[in-house]
């Protein structure tokens, strides 16, 4: 072990000019969503020294994970002690057991990849400083972005607010190469830390979650396997199949990004290696590649814009007149509004943790829209369903749907649900997947089934209003209602 050398204050209070040299081992490193070894900047630098103790900690004073979160944090976690050998498992304050376990382990020096979530931004800058005084080494890297929110800026030196430009500007700086990887050693853990099974995680009495294990592989292993599938026989016609939500042209890495199981840079670098060795591919890959761009914008515009999560970004939308009907949002959430695009897809959510990108915007706007509910409840429910619950990507695109966000589409756009159909489910197999009480229906009543001649119905064995609902809205009064409503907005708007 290294011989501990006395520490060099500067002329500031607090503030220590601290070398790895001068350190005596181990180090803690503290994994938060960024559950990998490779292309782990924090990992990287911790390797610098002798030993190292992982740590995860289940923050309690942050936003309660949901429940499909809280499944894949489990085995993403199981995976990640296996590939490392060992992690301690601790649950509390961060603030508070950091630094204990610093004194239990002897460790000077505690590295971090950043999160951009504003709990996680105040918390981190706390803990730095009450580390650096209490004369340890605390330094923290980007790892879970292309670049980092700041360094991204305007012609006029602020940040971006729509996302084209945005990300035009990372393009033309260069997405960084993923890390090197090197070698570590995991010092002692034994006597300290808590045991996965106690955190109960994993739903039970009931199960909803029974059969994911053979939908879902979390981890590194798995996510990387999800990427190279994808590459190898999705990313064909990306550009234009992407959106049909009944072929699998979508890369489903989403929950594999969320807990950092493999970072963008990597995905930006497999997929333009996969772009040189075929060129043909390009256009789609390029695509894919602007794809997780936004995953950047959404973090870009949570670190600048804080607010995000809890109130409008646009300030003219607290007039909307937003509506309160439990009976329509149990409604929505059970996939039983009589829209059958809208109910496959909420359906899709409840049974496998996902749902397809571009049914989020169909059942985002079906509810904001149509049924004129605040998009705080969708917000929440998809928080608890999704398996990529991501507080940036969530709040972000649901006050983009509802025309409050940045870079939102013009909030008088309502998605028709019924062509909605047609557009991007041509064949009704998405729907007959999800809801196969209609599966016998004709294909041209398939995603209108209340417009469907008595007949047809008959020969499906589809009772409306007892097998599958009657919409519970109109779609033409509820447009013309969305409409109404989003005068108070332009009022709002110009009035200020």
């Amino acid at each position: 072990m290294k011989q501990r050398t006395f520490l060099r204050k500067s002329s500031t209070p607090h503030n220590y000019n601290i070398q790895l040299s001068d350190l005596a081992m181990p180090c803690l490193l503290w994994f938060r969503q960024d559950l990998r070894l490779t292309d782990n900047p924090a990992l990287l630098k911790a390797s610098e020294l002798d030993e190292i103790i992982p740590v995860f900690i289940l923050d309690e004073t942050d936003r309660t994970l949901g429940g499909a979160s809280k499944w894949w944090l489990h085995h993403s976690l199981s995976a990640l002690t296996a590939d490392l050998g060992g992690l301690v498992l601790l649950r509390g304050d961060p603030q508070q057991l950091i630094p204990e376990l610093a004194k239990k382990t002897k460790s000077e020096a505690i590295f971090w990849n950043r999160s951009y979530e504003p709990h996680s931004v105040e918390r981190d800058t706390a803990l730095k400083s009450l580390l650096k005084e209490n004369g340890l080494l605390a330094e923290s890297f980007s790892g879970s972005v292309v670049r980092e929110p700041w360094e991204t800026k305007t012609g006029s030196g602020g940040p971006y607010k729509v996302y084209t430009p945005f990300w035009k500007a990372n393009l033309s700086a260069g997405i960084p190469d993923p890390v090197s990887n090197a070698g570590f050693n995991i010092g002692h853990l034994e006597g300290i830390g808590e045991n996965l099974e106690d955190w109960a995680l994993r739903p039970s009495n009931p199960n909803w979650a029974t059969g994911w294990e053979e939908l879902w592989q979390p981890g590194e292993a798995g996510a990387k396997q999800q990427l190279d599938d994808f590459l190898q026989s999705g990313i064909a016609n990306y550009g234009e199949l992407r959106n049909r939500p009944d072929l699998p042209n979508v890369s489903r890495l989403s929950p594999h990004i969320h807990f950092g199981e493999i970072s963008p840079r990597q995905i930006c670098a497999r997929a333009q290696f996969v772009a040189d060795e075929n060129p043909s591919l390009a256009p789609d890959i390029n695509k894919f590649i602007a794809e997780i761009g936004w995953r950047d914008f959404a973090n870009h515009l949570l670190f600048h814009f804080p607010q995000i999560p809890v109130r409008n970004w646009k300030p003219a939308f607290d007039a909307y007149p937003w509506r309160e009907d439990e009976s329509q949002l149990i409604a929505w959430q059970k996939g039983q509004t009589g829209y059958p695009m809208v109910d496959a897809g909420m359906r899709e959510l409840w049974n496998t943790g996902y749902m397809h990108n571009r049914i989020r915007m169909l059942v985002g706007s079906f509810l904001v829209k149509h049924l004129q509910l605040h998009w705080k409840h969708g917000e929440e429910w998809f928080w608890d369903t999704l398996l990529d619950a991501d507080l940036a990507n969530n709040t972000s695109s649901w006050q983009w749907i509802s025309g409050s966000g940045a870079d939102a589409a013009p909030y008088f756009r309502i998605f028709n649900p019924i062509t909605q159909g047609p557009k991007f489910d041509p064949n009704g197999e998405y729907v007959r997947k999800w809801c196969p009480e209609l599966k016998d229906l004709p294909t041209e009543f398939i995603h209108a089934p209340h417009l469907a001649p008595e007949f047809a119905l008959q020969r499906a064995n589809v009772k409306l209003g007892e097998t599958y609902p009657l919409p519970i809205v109109d779609h033409k009064f509820a447009r013309e209602r969305a409409l109404k409503g989003y005068e108070a907005v332009k009022a709002a708007t110009s009035a200020s």
